[in-house]
Parts: structure tokens; sequence; C-alpha cells
């Protein structure tokens, strides 16, 4: 049994939960195939180099990570560039929405103390550096999530985007939300309006107004 005095330099210390991730960051070269990443944490998060996804996370395991992140796809054609407070989550929700084909690489520079406008002003930046802007950036906008909010809908499933939803409308009703009951008015009103034009077409046999508000309603959905 190895004790932490038999033990190289590099590796005395290293708490046992960290052993796995730090034998492979220090492991001499042999042991590794030359198609393999090795990356230290400073260097996965310096905002010059562009790494595989999946070691990136692998390197920061569940850290909370504030930054400015570009997604690059299997060839290295970049995707979409955002921050996030949270980049691990908002690459987790990227990789849901669009797979591993787009989501292959990443480049990432942290913040340790995060500012909206800076973080925006680097984002910009990258993206002043490329020929053209990334798709998610321009016409695949919607297809990437630009918040950890809206990367959290995204992963849900559809039972939990509705145990999310009722939770959402108790913490509001908790709070009395004032615009709250401005929806539930406006929703019984036009239930209301609904069945006295359904009451009437009955009664006079003149279904025209029914069907003028069914239209314009399949026009709003369009």
């Amino acid at each position: 049994m190895e004790t932490q005095n038999n033990l190289p330099i590099e590796h005395q210390g290293v708490p046992v939960s960290h052993q796995g991730l730090h034998n492979f960051l220090y492991s001499s070269d042999d042991e590794h195939s030359a198609t393999e990443v090795s990356v230290t944490p400073e260097l996965a998060n310096n905002g010059a180099d562009v790494i595989p996804l999946e070691t990136w996370r692998g390197t920061v395991e569940n850290a909370k990570i504030a930054g400015v992140y570009a997604v690059l796809d299997a060839e290295r054609r970049t995707q979409y560039i955002g921050y996030s407070r949270n980049v691990l989550l908002s690459l987790n929700g990227h990789i849901t929405q669009n797979g591993e084909q787009k989501c292959a690489y990443v480049r990432v520079q942290t913040f340790k103390f995060p500012k909206r406008q800076e973080m925006e002003d680097l984002r910009d930046a990258w993206i002043a550096e490329l020929e053209s802007t990334p798709p998610g950036n321009a016409a695949e906008s919607g297809l990437w999530a630009s918040t950890v909010g809206e990367v959290a809908k995204a992963v849900m499933s559809a039972a939990e985007r509705q145990a999310y939803e009722e939770k959402k409308l108790k913490l509001r009703k908790a709070m009395a939300d004032s615009t709250l009951t401005k929806e539930v008015e406006t929703v019984d009103a036009t239930e209301v309006e609904r069945r006295l034009q359904l009451e009437t077409a009955v009664k006079n046999d003149d279904w025209s107004v029914v069907i003028d508000a069914q239209t314009q309603e399949t026009k709003s959905e369009i």
C-alpha cells in the first residue's frame, strides 16, 4: 500500500475524491494515447484554447463557473457565443437542444467577479473576431437558450415542465402577484364572451360571430 511519502510529489496531498481526475491530469504521457486531451483547470478556462466539450465538463466537474464561452461543432466551426453565471449548466442545455455534433468543442473565459456588461463586451468582441456571426447568435438564435432560466426549461421533461409551471403559479399566488389576477380576469372574461356567443348562435341560428372569433384566434396563433 502506497503512503503519502511514497507517492511522487505531484500526487501527494490530493483528496481521495479528486484522485481520479488528478491522476488523469498528471500521469505520464505513455499512460494515455495521443488522441486524448489532458488539460488543467487553468488551461480549460483561459479563453484562448479550444478543447473538446466533454473534456472541459470533466475537468470542471460540478463547479459553478461564470464566464463567456463559445460552442463549436465537430468541424470546429463556431455555432454560438454566449455568457452565463453557470457555464456548465448552459452547456448542458445547449447539448440537450442541439446535440453533441453541434456542441463538440468549447472555448471558455472565466470571470471571478462576473459583471454583465463586461461579459457582454467580451462576447461581442469574440463575435467580431469571426468572419461571420455564428448561426446561434443570428438566424438560429431560437435554438440556443441565452439565460440559465431558459436552459433549465430546455432540459425539462414534459412532466417536469408542468410541475415547474404549477410551482411558479403557487409562488405567484403566495406573493399576491397583481398581474396574475389580471391574467385570470382576462381568461374568465374571454370564456364568458365565448359562452354568450355560443348561446346567441344557437338561439338565432347565426354562427357567423363564432366562426369569425375562431378565425381570429387561428390567425393570432400563426
